[in-house]
């Protein structure tokens, strides 16, 4: 009996990886629609799917990115300058996508922009410092998607939203964390509205990986700026010399950071060209081996590991 049951496990096993190689026809006339293709993942996703055949059009924050990625790319490639938080530019690249897709629709959604704002304690912060994140990160990437959403539905085809392991794990103050974990609910709902239509909803996790988003020397740039602006209770608390104490055990500390990226772009391409992609996908080492399975023990666990190299406060109980 345990041999039969080892059996089927085995054959399920195969059959169930088997699933995951069957890939769609025709990518030479599929349309796929890219935000944030400046640098970092969507920079690279644009250039690897248009090497693959697919009709990319590429969303660029900057005129010089735009141009950048037009001369390391076929003629098929095509860019337009989108700001996500801008509702009439949002509105203007909808129109432009749906006259360049015509009646074949949108194969594919990549809403990839996104920006880190400030990552600091949450007592150092105003609203406005959750503001920036929210409107990028989550305002707008729903704006991108209601628009294009007709479009992906003409097309019976694919939305991938890239969140972040930040969507899983509370690993920092700021409005990062939160505007992914809201990030995760909107695409959970999406996917499970959009199921009746055809349409298939990813949503790609990744760990920590070495792009200007993470750039070091601007996080703590960014950190700095809010110490200035502190009132002499909280730096009391902190204590003179936080930050600067902070950044040495990081030192000593290292997290681990993900160098390649085509780690995150390989998820893009199966969500895209799988007959079955899956609902989520984690990205690299870290990810995969500490921040998912983090996520899933108990809170007292979470906050003993990522509180144990944390500076001590100088005078928590100063007013």
């Amino acid at each position: 009996m345990i041999l039969w049951m080892l059996a089927f496990l085995i054959i399920f096993c195969l059959l169930w990886n088997c699933k995951g190689l069957l890939r769609i026809a025709d990518i030479d006339d599929k349309y796929i629609f890219i935000t944030g293709c400046d640098t970092g993942f969507g920079n690279l996703a644009a250039k690897t799917f248009d090497k693959k055949g697919f009709r990319v059009l590429a969303a660029c924050l900057t005129e010089s990115g735009s141009r950048a990625l037009k001369a390391a790319t076929s003629g098929k490639l095509q860019t337009v300058l989108l700001d996500v938080t801008d509702p009439d530019n949002v509105k203007r690249t909808a129109q432009w996508v749906k006259d360049e897709v015509g009646e074949k629709g949108l194969w594919g959604l990549i809403n990839n922009a996104g920006v880190l704002g400030v990552l600091a304690p949450t007592d150092w912060l105003t609203v406005e410092h959750f503001r920036e994140p929210f409107e990028v990160n989550l305002f707008g990437l729903i704006n991108v998607t209601l628009n294009m959403l007709p479009l992906v539905k003409k097309a019976q085809g694919r939305i991938i939203n890239v969140s972040s392991i930040g969507g899983r794990l509370a690993i920092s103050g700021g409005g990062y964390t939160p505007s992914k974990y809201a990030v995760e609910g909107f695409n959970d709902s999406l996917r499970r509205d959009m199921k009746e239509f055809g349409v298939k909803v990813s949503c790609i996790e990744p760990g920590l990986f070495k792009t200007g988003l993470t750039d070091p020397a601007k996080a703590t740039e960014k950190k700095m700026a809010v110490w200035k602006q502190l009132s002499p209770d909280i730096k009391q608390q902190y204590g003179d010399g936080y930050i600067e104490k902070s950044l040495a055990k990081k030192g000593k500390h290292k997290l681990f950071q993900n160098i390649d990226l085509s780690l995150v772009v390989k998820c893009m391409d199966h969500a895209l060209t799988s007959l079955f992609p899956q609902t989520h996908y984690i990205a690299g080492v870290d990810a995969k081996t500490f921040w998912i399975p983090l996520s899933l023990m108990p809170a007292v666990l979470q906050d003993f590991l990522l509180l144990k190299h944390k500076v001590k406060l100088a005078d928590p109980k100063a007013v």
